[in-house]
Order: C-alpha cells, then sequence, then structure tokens
C-alpha cells in the first residue's frame, strides 16, 4: 500500500530542476515581453492610424523585432507550463496537468494572435492605414482574449501552491488574486465597449513574488 501511494505521488520531473526551469523561463519571458511592448507602444498611436502606419514603417525592423521577442515568449511560456507541472504534480497531479494544458493553450492563442502583427508589417506602403491600425488592435484584442486561459491557469498554479506546503502559502494566496486581475480585465473588456480599467496591473505581485522564490529557493528543493 506504502509503495502504491509513493508510487503516485512521486514526481516525474526533480522539483529543484522544474524550479530554477520555470524561475529562469519566468525572467526571460519577463523582460523580452517587457521589451517588445515598450517597443510597439512606442510605435502605435492611440486614435491615430495615419501615424501608426507611419511609425511601423519608418521603423519596420524594430517593429518585427517586436513581434519576433513575443514568439519567444509564447515558447518559454510552454517551458514555463513545463517547468510548473513538475513542481507541482506531486500536490496535484490531475490539476497540474490542467494548469500546464491552459498555459500551453495561452501561448498558442497569443502566438496566433502575432499573426496580425506580420499582417501590420505586410501592409504595403500605399496601403490603407486603417489596415494596419487594425491589425495591430486585432493582435490586442486576441491577447486580451487568450488571457482568460492564463487567468484560469493562474488561478490553478495559486490553487496548487496554497495546498503544496513547500511553496510559501501567501505566494499561492497572491497569485489567485492576480489571476482574478486578469479575468476582470479580460472579461470586462469583453462585455463593456471602451473598458480600460487594467486591474491586473496592481494585482500582479504573486507572480514577481513566484519568480523570485524560483530563483532563490528553487536550487535548494
Amino acid at each position: 500500500m506504502t509503495t502504491a501511494a509513493t508510487a503516485r505521488t512521486t514526481p516525474e520531473i526533480p522539483l529543484r530542476r522544474a524550479a530554477v526551469v520555470a524561475g529562469a523561463a519566468l525572467l526571460a519571458m519577463t523582460v523580452l515581453a517587457g521589451v517588445s511592448f515598450a517597443v510597439l507602444n512606442s510605435l502605435v498611436v492611440a486614435g491615430d492610424a495615419a501615424q501608426t502606419a507611419r511609425n511601423i514603417r519608418g521603423d519596420e525592423l524594430l517593429f518585427r523585432a517586436s513581434a519576433c521577442g513575443f514568439t519567444a515568449v509564447a515558447v518559454l511560456d510552454v517551458v514555463v507550463a513545463w517547468g510548473l507541472y513538475g513542481l507541482l504534480a506531486p500536490v496535484d497531479r490531475g490539476l497540474a496537468t490542467i494548469a500546464a494544458w491552459l498555459r500551453v493553450g495561452y501561448a498558442a492563442a497569443f502566438l496566433t494572435a502575432q499573426g496580425n502583427l506580420l499582417a501590420a508589417a505586410n501592409t504595403p506602403a500605399g496601403g490603407d492605414p486603417g489596415d494596419v491600425s487594425a491589425a495591430v488592435t486585432a493582435f490586442q484584442h486576441g491577447w486580451d482574449v487568450a488571457l482568460v486561459m492564463f487567468g484560469a491557469h493562474l488561478f490553478a498554479v495559486g490553487w496548487l501552491v496554497l495546498r503544496s506546503g513547500y511553496v510559501p502559502a501567501p505566494i499561492g494566496v497572491l497569485l489567485m488574486i492576480a489571476a482574478l486581475g486578469y479575468l476582470v480585465d479580460s472579461f470586462g473588456k469583453l462585455l463593456v465597449a471602451g473598458y480600460d480599467a487594467e486591474v491586473a496591473g496592481f494585482t500582479f505581485l504573486g507572480e514577481v513574488l513566484l519568480m523570485a522564490w524560483l530563483l532563490w529557493r528553487g536550487r535548494r528543493l
């Protein structure tokens, strides 16, 4: 009986390796996402399609580089999903699997949304500036919808962390709060025209603390 129970709860991936991989991937994707969004926001002018089109055509290589950065972020999301699964599978393998697939699904949806950035970059120089702006807006909308899956993933991770006993419980609580922030924003944008509350901008602390804990404490698991 003891042997069977142990076999069911033994992680497939060493906890130390899973924690270090997840932490390193989270750090890398945080840097890449921050730089990529900074570049995108510097080129996109809200409410001015013509200026947005001119900016993108004038700095097309920079715009394409930001799209490449987002692609790398999506790939790193899959790595993070693998690492967090290995870290949390001993708590509840079934829920850890669901959480991992939710993040993989989010990464796939985010990657699909990035096709709109390629469409914006490939718009002919003499084309309608509105097409460029619409493509960038479609990317943003696609990402907003994808964040529903990310919020669900984060809530599951927070619950698993809370129950783990080897990751600080407050991080789990803060992760679930962060998840609710993403879900409120995503559904707010789906349900309310002109929604711009950005609740997730105030509830992300749990994500930062999890990354810091993985990088600092993960090596000692």
